[in-house]
């Protein structure tokens, strides 16, 4: 049978300090009265260079692999990377700059104002780059003089866009009475929008045709509507139609953490039911999980490393006999009757679906599970997520005699990897691995790993359930001819009987071959 393939994923960085304080943790201290912490919240910041040379972010960006991560002295933030790329494999961390120059291309309701001086640096900034060279702002239409964005602020109808303390633009809410398009959460959802363009653009270096793209889905955390339909969307399609997915429609996919590996899995099953050839999955950044953990790196003396938008993009399509495949044979859920055990989820979301197909849990290469990186989780008391979730899994594998205990750290090493990925909620949740993992397939380091997603349904207050899915992604084995067809072969045949038809015709009229 033939699956669907991965064809290339991009990850893409977007320094964004001046965003901190719309993060969620600072706006409960804003209301709170807490000066304190956000005043010494200002002073942990990093520069846009300590956030380039940051060995978790070129991880993400495809410069080093996991496994170099892993052979570099922690903490990472101790030991930057000397000559360090803004720009890497999959994708790019971004400046402050060029992201706000990118929100306002973003922006096709005139929401977003820049000053015209800003709008000259962001122009210049934004030519050099080569994906976005062919934006130029308007200097006329786009700006809006300093004095009048700040009559705008004391209104309480803008939000605004600082750099280095100097207000240079704002964002304006698109309602009068709706909450829902304030301008606190249009700032929030043109941010989705801007890093979803930013990642899916990324994949033109991946040697991806956007037009060729006929589905786009968008799996966010956030969600964008009106007081008549809070989550209406479409992301999806307002990303695509910046990009270039011309011939493509598409819509939004909400699954908290896990919706990226629910989205993989929906693309896998468009493309592989043949209902579409090649399927887009993309994802923005979170602005309510910039310093979400600000606190506690404070008391820690750890540097803000939740300092920066996360986007990714992938596209599926059909299989092209040498990318690697998505093994839709093998899904694992997390169903409404399964519970919330940790051993319970994992025999869910790992052993069940192998053993369907006679696998065992050790046959699989590599495991991306919630990649969140330690050094962000370890101050706030969550410890090392992605050590925990191996141990699980290689605990089970002992539970179900396919690994003898001895062996357990062993299986952690072999088949684990350190997180890198920031805490943006979804970006984390087995995803980022997937362009490391498509290239060690490629270059025959491994031949598999798993993809699994996890989500917590109760933060809706609408069910204390929660969520999981996994998929394995491995090595392809070429097209697969259908049991008992061969194209070349019916042809041939198909001939032959055509001529023996003709020849009986002509004999039977009393002519000759």
């Amino acid at each position: 049978m033939n699956y669907p393939v991965i064809k290339g994923t991009s990850y893409v960085l977007a320094h964004t300090p001046d965003f901190i304080p719309f993060g969620s943790t600072q706006v409960f201290a804003k209301k709170g009265g807490d000066t304190e912490y956000l005043s010494e919240l200002k002073k942990h910041q990093r520069t846009f260079e300590d956030v380039v040379a940051y060995p978790a972010n070129q991880c993400f960006i495809g410069n080093i692999t996991p496994e170099n991560l892993a052979g570099i002295t922690a903490p990472w933030y101790e030991n930057q990377m000397s000559n360090a790329e803004r720009t890497g494999r999959f994708g790019e961390i971004m400046p402050q700059i060029e992201f706000f120059g990118l929100l306002k291309h973003s922006d096709v309701f005139d929401l977003v104002k820049l000053t015209p001086e800003f709008i000259e640096q962001a122009n210049e900034a934004l030519a050099s780059h080569p994906l976005l060279s062919h934006i130029k702002l308007d200097a006329e239409k786009d700006s809006m003089q300093a004095v009048d964005m700040h009559a705008l602020l004391e209104e309480h109808v803008a939000e605004p866009l600082t750099m280095n303390g100097e207000l240079v633009g704002c964002v304006k809410r698109a309602h009068d009475e709706d909450e829902n398009l304030s301008s606190h959460i249009i700032l929030e959802n043109l941010s989705v929008k801007a890093s979803g363009v930013l990642a899916a653009l990324h994949l033109k270096n991946q040697g991806i045709d956007l037009s060729q793209v006929d589905y786009i889905i968008e799996c966010s955390e956030e969600a964008c509507g009106d007081i008549n339909q809070r989550g209406g969307g479409n992301f999806a399609k307002a990303i695509g139609e910046l990009v270039g997915c011309d011939s493509a429609t598409g819509s939004d996919l909400r699954g908290f953490c896990a919706a990226p590996a629910h989205a993989l899995i929906h693309a896998a099953a468009l493309v592989k039911g043949g209902v579409f050839k090649n399927v887009m999955v993309v994802a923005g950044g979170a602005v309510g999980k910039l310093a979400l953990n600000g606190r506690d790196h404070i008391k820690k003396g750890v540097p803000v490393l939740e300092d920066s938008l996360a986007g990714f993009a992938t596209v599926i399509s059909e299989n092209d006999g040498v990318s690697p495949i998505i093994n839709t044979d093998i899904v694992g859920r997390h169903t409404i009757g399964t519970g919330s055990s940790p051993q319970a989820v994992m025999t869910s979301l790992i052993s069940a679906p192998l053993k369907r197909v006679g696998r065992t849990i050790p046959d699989v290469d590599k495991f991306s599970t919630e990649m969140q990186n330690a050094e962000i989780t370890k101050p706030a008391g969550a410890g090392d997520v992605p050590e925990a979730n191996y141990k699980m899994i290689a605990a089970l594998a002992v539970k179900e005699g396919q690994l003898e205990r001895k062996e357990l750290m062993n299986f952690v090493k072999k088949h684990g990897m350190p997180g890198y990925a920031l805490t943006q909620g979804h970006i984390p949740s087995g995803v980022p691995f997937l362009g490391h993992g498509r290239d060690a397939i490629m270059g025959g380091d491994i031949n598999s790993f798993m993809v699994v997603g996890k989500g917590s349904l109760f933060l809706g207050r609408m069910t204390n359930q929660f969520d999981g899915i996994s998929t394995l992604v491995e090595k392809n084995q070429g097209i697969q001819q259908e049991a008992g067809f061969d194209g070349d072969e019916a042809r041939k045949l198909v001939a032959e009987a055509m001529k023996d038809v003709a020849t009986r015709m002509l004999q039977k009229a009393g002519g000759q071959e």
